[in-house]
């Protein structure tokens, strides 16, 4: 029988762009509450319980009271608010994360779809850590910037609505500036660190895209890697992988400027190591479309693993 998907939360930023992603394949069929019924407590029970799969598009707190209605132990659960992500039963979403990481996703029946930041910032730093090139304890900082469509709805109606009454013109902004923002706790606990990050997060004026980057002081490190050995590990850690690519060291050094919208419409995940002429410091970079591998896309590709279709199936390379 052909698996059946529900997507609860489907009208959001994110809902929107997984039902973009699923429409038309053949090997799954998403099913849907009526507008009317996604507030009835007993309609919304009997749908999470019936499908093979559902996706949660919703604050953290409706996520875990819809968890909460699932009594069929058969059904595949894909959480991509916050609400599980470090939580012990739960497989994170991040299947290029280490080797083992897909195996443990198709078996799981409780999936948490990373964060967008904590995306980029794992894909960046876990490796080096686990390689012991980054000490676990060291006082790491991480700053990007992200396309407004992150901030779902509501951020989306005040940068795109000259009618809303919060409307704003501003080309660039910074965020979270009580230094709690709400994936530091992923990006702590699978980064593989003691302690969280520094995040200096910020909002431009464009839809979606996202960079992000770690600097790092080489030179004062313990063993004091050279950019060649942290390029190194990034490469051996993706190797072969089909969405996440560490860029060479010879290209890099030919970049000039970034664009955060470079992988817009796409699951990719691109790694950067840019070094001094001194090889003493570091900038690694991260870019993907915060709507794709940092959202919508993850979940897809988590979806594909957890009903044993190709992983691919849906997303664009």
């Amino acid at each position: 029988m052909t698996p059946t998907v529900f997507i609860d939360g489907e009208a959001g930023t994110t809902g929107l762009e997984i039902r973009q992603r699923l429409a038309g394949r053949a090997d799954l069929a998403v099913v849907s509450l009526a507008p009317e019924k996604r507030k009835d407590i007993e309609a919304r029970r009997e749908i999470l319980n019936e499908a093979d799969a559902v996706i949660l598009c919703l604050p953290d707190a409706a996520a875990r009271e819809a968890v909460s209605l699932i009594e069929s132990p058969r059904v595949r659960v894909i959480d991509a608010s916050t609400a599980h992500r470090i939580e012990p039963g739960w497989a994170y979403g991040f299947p290029e994360m280490d080797r083992g990481q897909r195996a443990t996703i198709a078996e799981a029946r409780r999936i948490a779809n990373p964060g967008c930041w904590a995306t980029a910032f794992i894909a960046l730093v876990r490796p080096l850590a686990t390689a012991g090139l980054l000490p676990s304890d060291w006082p790491i900082t991480a700053s990007g910037v992200s396309g407004y469509s992150g901030g779902g709805k509501a951020m989306i109606t005040e940068f795109e609505d000259p009618a809303a009454p919060n409307y704003t013109r501003v080309p660039y902004r910074i965020y979270a500036l009580d230094l709690a923002h709400k994936h530091l706790p992923e990006m702590r606990v699978h980064g593989r660190l003691e302690r969280a990050p520094l995040f200096a997060p910020a909002v431009g004026r464009y839809r979606q895209g996202m960079i992000l980057e770690v600097p790092l002081a080489l030179e004062a490190m313990s063993g004091r890697p050279s950019p060649a050995d942290v390029h190194a590990r990034l490469a051996e850690a993706y190797a072969g992988e089909a969405f996440v690519e560490t860029v060479s060291l010879e290209a890099a050094a030919q970049l000039s400027v970034l664009e955060p919208e470079e992988l817009n419409g796409t699951n990719k995940l691109r790694l950067h190591v840019f070094a001094s002429k001194s090889g003493s410091q570091a900038r690694l970079v991260a870019l993907l479309d915060n709507l794709g591998k940092g959202a919508a896309g993850a979940a897809v590709q988590n979806l594909n693993l957890a009903l044993g279709l190709p992983e691919a199936s849906g997303l664009c390379n």
